[in-house]
C-alpha cells in the first residue's frame, strides 16, 4: 500500500486516459503521482457505456481517489464541434478550477486546452513522469500493451516518448552515411 501523494492541484482526466490505464493494469499511476483524480459526469458516463457495451472499464464510483464531478455552467463548455462532450467538460472543469491539471489525449482537446492556457498532459506523459518518480522501471512494455488495448499512438509520438524517458530504441534500418 503506497501513499498517495496529496493533490497539488486538481487533476481532470478524460475517458481515454483512465480507460486504457486501466486496461493495461496501470491506473493506480493517477493516484500515485496526482493523488485525487476528478472526471466530469461526461466521462463517467462514456465509461458505463462501455461497460454496457461489454467493455473492461473501470467503475469511477468504486475507485476511492477517483470522482465524478459535474461543469457548474454549460457556458464554461467549448462550443467545438468536433470536440467530444468528455473532452469539452475535462477543459470546462479546467476553466472553472484554475491551475487545474488536464489528462487528455485527444489532439484537438489538446489544442484547445494550449489555447486557454490550460496545463495538460496525456497517457504517455503519466508514463514518463512515473518513471521519473520510480514508479515504472521501463515505459516500452507499457506502450505496447496501450497500443496492443487500441490506443492509437503515432511511431512518431512513440519514439519521442521514449527518447523523453530514456529509453529510445536504436534505428530499425541502418541510416545510409552522409
Amino acid at each position: 500500500q503506497t501513499m498517495s501523494p496529496m493533490p497539488d492541484r486538481l487533476t481532470i482526466s478524460n475517458t481515454s486516459p483512465v480507460l486504457y490505464l486501466h486496461l493495461t493494469g496501470h491506473l493506480d499511476l493517477l493516484a500515485q503521482l496526482y493523488g485525487e483524480v476528478v472526471v466530469p459526469s461526461a466521462v463517467e458516463d462514456e465509461l458505463r457505456a462501455g461497460a454496457e457495451r461489454g467493455v473492461a472499464v473501470p467503475d469511477i464510483a468504486a475507485i476511492p481517489w477517483c470522482r465524478a464531478m459535474s461543469v457548474a455552467s454549460s457556458e464554461s463548455i467549448p462550443l467545438v464541434i468536433d470536440l467530444g462532450r468528455g473532452e469539452a467538460e475535462v477543459i470546462a472543469l479546467g476553466l472553472e478550477n484554475p491551475g487545474s491539471r488536464l489528462v487528455l489525449d485527444d489532439t484537438l482537446a489538446r489544442r484547445i486546452a494550449r489555447l486557454q492556457n490550460l496545463s495538460f498532459t496525456g497517457t504517455l506523459g503519466v508514463l514518463v513522469k512515473a518513471k521519473q518518480r520510480g514508479l515504472l522501471l521501463s515505459i516500452s512494455p507499457v506502450v505496447d500493451a496501450l497500443r496492443d488495448a487500441g490506443l492509437w499512438l503515432s511511431d512518431a509520438l512513440v519514439a519521442e516518448v521514449l527518447r523523453l524517458a530514456d529509453e529510445a530504441s536504436p534505428p530499425r534500418r541502418p541510416t545510409r552515411p552522409r
